[in-house]
């Protein structure tokens, strides 16, 4: 690389992007820092000398977001940051995504691509950037990488659309998309949405796909400029001789073991032609490395197996369970499976299954986000699990991994938009979708289990949302768009690409490409089935539970809510918390109050629950002639009783108003601290805002169970 420091810029729409090199962490093969507004991110890419011994590309994406970036100290008894966020692990798959097929096959040197966030300004988002300054890292180093990638988001902000929007823009627009590819092709997509059509989706890929045009010329000519010289790195394919030998023997075998429908029997079968193929050419007597030539003999295999499979899909038309390109696997629905829980819902698509469960919380339930963007807290939630046994396997059960969690924020971004507001349904809302068994595309089966419970708990969602995941397979000019792809369809295929949405729109999108990249005309057939798929399923979710239920389960807390003047807070809260303990005491509830005057109650007895709103009602609003209050004697007098109505208000019974006879004493009638009903007869407004109250004793409540001193 050149020495000395070297930087370059491109404008975006009205963003410029600046990428620097040879200032920071020089030891790297490749270190980057990538520069939007006062939004810094550091990108190095290093790769490993030595070769290793695997059958896989072993790449690994790190994202480092210290709280430093945004001038802020963790929260928490350790002042340091622990294990990566879930948006710093969704970013780092956003990097890897589409760097990850843009290498020579066979490649198996270690590579390890770090984003280190430097410095955010709340007002560029910093996830893109990170995508293109690996682009470049990579494209300056030594790596092979087949690059550059361009990668940007666009939004659509009062009718036009927007190339690397700010958070306020991105906040206005109904479409919020991240686009990375080459130059010739889009190979990643990740989209949220409300509700928007397809040729909306279309048009936005356009113009991200011409900005990132402009990203991939920039970075390519700068590296020409100051990259390094690429390692010589020669693809490692399978022996074309061996592959011929498969072919001839048992190509016939592969093909009907391929075409079994069921999952397992399928894997069983395929396993026993592979074993038949290593035992009919053993290595040879004397062989200096046996073990390297039974490698090579099974590489040969899997790509005959692969070869096979794809030539059957895609020029035979015919898929390996029989059905047709557009067909979906058989489709079960059941709401209230789990009985205690506050909803439920379990999905069936042909061998993936997925049980959802859904609990209501209070506001303090809310998931506090301590990270770099701007969200501060969450009130719905949703979180996938894929435990081993949902693919016949045993294993270790630990913390949700990458995958997880990347399909977990996926499920959640498709359901978000439906999720009614915090006025109209006071709920933290939090789902977990238990995966049972998969066979492709539990995601997407998450997204439609998640929508059954959440119509079982009687939340009040406008519509259902469904999700279906097609695929790709191309062989030279011949190719073909698979709806609902089985899980041997994802492994051998060129593209996993999940749609969800509603009968009126797309809520979310993501696309991942295995080869360089797909046409638009290709992704426009695939959203179109998918539209289609999403229709039929919608309908068998409708016929399963046609609209949420108007009531909550039995399980299920009550929440309640009431909005009040601000200044009246103080009124609620009381004399060093005192007001609002006694009412949660009293109503057996938990109530949470918003600076804006939103008060929550949180009450399991919906009656408790409803009581203590009164009761907030009645001390937060003006005392008038009339009312009718439950109150605390505070003092007596030789003229009457003082009645405490509410904090910091009192009123007068005369000693005339405390019954229909005349009465000599006050304490004949109450006595301090009594808790008694009147009845407001007259408020006088003095000077210094004061209020005159006069009352009438209605009933000495007391007095039946003995008074109260």
């Amino acid at each position: 690389m050149a020495s000395g420091v070297s930087r370059t810029e491109v404008t975006l729409g009205d963003k410029t992007i600046s990428f620097e090199t040879g200032r920071l962490a020089k030891q790297a093969s490749g270190a980057v820092v990538v520069r939007s507004g006062d939004t810094m991110v550091l990108v190095t890419a290093v790769v490993a000398s030595n070769e290793r011994n695997v059958d896989f590309f072993p790449l690994t994406v790190d994202v480092e977001a210290g709280m430093y970036a945004a001038g802020k100290i963790p929260g928490g008894f350790i002042k340091r940051e622990g294990r990566a966020s879930d948006q710093a692990i969704l970013n780092a798959r956003l990097i890897d995504r589409p760097v990850r097929p843009l290498w020579p096959k066979g490649f198996n040197k270690e590579t390890h691509i770090v984003a280190t966030v430097l410095s955010v300004d709340k007002t560029n988002p910093y996830d893109v950037l990170a995508v293109a300054g690996a682009s470049a890292a990579l494209s300056i180093s030594e790596a092979p990488f087949q690059g550059p990638i361009g990668a940007v988001r666009v939004a659509k902000v009062n009718g036009s659309w927007v190339v690397n929007p700010t958070y306020d823009e991105i906040d206005q627009s109904p479409v919020n998309l991240v686009v990375a590819g080459t130059s010739e092709a889009i190979g990643m997509v990740e989209a949220g949405c409300e509700e928007v059509d397809e040729a909306e989706i279309l048009a936005g890929l356009e113009v991200a796909h011409d900005a990132i045009k402009k990203q991939v010329e920039a970075i390519r000519s700068w590296a020409a400029e100051v990259g390094a010289p690429k390692m010589e790195f020669a693809q490692k394919l399978p022996d074309p001789a061996l592959m011929d030998k498969i072919r001839a023997q048992f190509g016939a075998a592969v093909e009907q073991a391929s075409n079994v429908l069921d999952k397992h029997e399928r894997s069983a079968a395929v396993a026993a032609v592979k074993q038949q193929v290593l035992e009919t050419w053993p290595p040879a007597e004397g062989s200096e490395d046996p073990a390297a030539e039974s490698a090579a003999l099974a590489k040969a295999f899997d790509a005959v197996e692969k070869e096979t499979v794809r030539r059957v899909i895609a020029v035979d038309k015919k898929r390996p369970d029989g059905r047709g390109v557009d067909e979906i696997r058989q489709l079960d629905c059941d709401v209230r499976v789990a009985p205690r829980t506050h909803g439920s819902g379990l999905f069936t698509r042909g061998q993936t299954q997925v049980l959802t469960l859904l609990t209501l919380g209070a506001a303090r339930d809310e998931q506090r986000i301590d990270g770099l963007d701007i969200e501060e807290s969450k009130r719905f939630m949703h979180h996938y699990k894929f435990p081993p046994f949902s693919v016949g396997e045993a294993g270790f059960m630990r913390g949700p991994g990458r995958r997880e969690i990347g399909h977990g924020a996926l499920a959640e971004r498709a359901l978000s938009p439906l999720i009614p507001g915090e006025e109209q349904f006071p709920y933290t809302i939090r789902l977990v979708s238990e995966t049972l068994e998969s066979n492709g595309s539990s995601s997407m089966a998450s997204v439609c289990a998640s929508t059954l419970a959440l119509m079982d708990a009687g939340v009040p969602i406008e519509r259902p949302v469904a999700g279906i995941a097609m695929g790709l397979i191309k062989e030279g000019d011949d190719y073909v768009v698979l709806t609902d792809i089985a899980g041997v369809e994802d492994h051998l295929g060129d593209m996993d690409f999940k749609v969800a949405g509603t009968d009126q729109g797309i809520t979310a999108l993501q696309m991942d490409i295995k080869i360089q990249g797909v046409t638009f005309a290709i992704m426009k057939d695939a959203l179109e089935r998918a539209r289609q798929a999403r229709m039929f399923i919608l309908d068998k979710i409708k016929s399963t539970i046609g609209e949420p239920r108007t009531q909550l389960s039995d399980f299920a807390p009550r929440i309640g809510t009431i909005r009040i003047d601000p200044e009246k807070i103080g009124a609620v809260i009381g004399k060093g918390g005192e007001t609002i303990r006694g009412m949660e005491a009293e109503f057996e509830c938990t109530i949470d109050v918003a600076e804006d005057g939103l008060i929550k109650v949180f009450a399991t007895d919906g009656r408790l629950g409803d009581a203590c709103l009164e009761r907030i009602g009645l001390l937060t609003r003006e005392t008038q002639a009339g009312d009718i209050i439950e109150g605390r004697v505070a003092s007596t007098t030789s003229f009457g009783a003082f009645v405490t109505l509410k904090p910091g208000t009192d009123g007068l019974v005369h000693i005339s108003r405390l019954a229909d006879r005349r009465v000599a004493n006050v304490e004949e009638v109450v006595n301090r601290g009594d808790l008694v009903r009147v009845e407001v007869l007259e408020v006088q407004q003095q000077p210094g805002g004061k209020e005159k109250i006069s009352l009438r004793l209605l009933e000495n409540l007391s007095a039946k169970e003995g008074s109260v001193d």
